[in-house]
């Protein structure tokens, strides 16, 4: 990994502390085999193809939202939906890399 790479990922781990200060939602976007297998510590289920069905459920949680799932790659599709819907919303990447700052 490269300077750059240690430093977009020191941003994120700081970024993902912040968010979790300000009493985020940890919504993890896996599917239920993935989570029925191990998921984190206070995170929320709703599977990624259900994100927009349930859009209003989760702006009625009235938090910022830090989106996980395996590898980052489908918390990035729910957060840029998230986003794009006016919520608070940031990637954390794979739901281990949250979990670790979760009490």
């Amino acid at each position: 990994m490269g300077i750059f790479g240690m430093f977009s990922q020191k941003k994120e781990t700081m970024e993902v502390q912040e968010y979790l200060k300000k009493g985020a939602v940890i919504l993890d976007v896996r599917t239920k085999e993935e989570w029925d297998e191990a998921h984190g510590k206070n995170a929320t289920h709703i599977v990624l193809t259900t994100v927009p069905l349930q859009l209003e459920e989760i702006r009625a949680w009235g938090k910022p939202i830090i989106a996980v799932c395996r590898s980052g790659a489908r918390s990035s599709q729910a957060t840029q939906f998230l986003k794009n819907n006016g919520l608070d919303a940031i990637n954390g990447g794979p739901w281990q890399n949250v979990d670790q700052f979760v009490d």
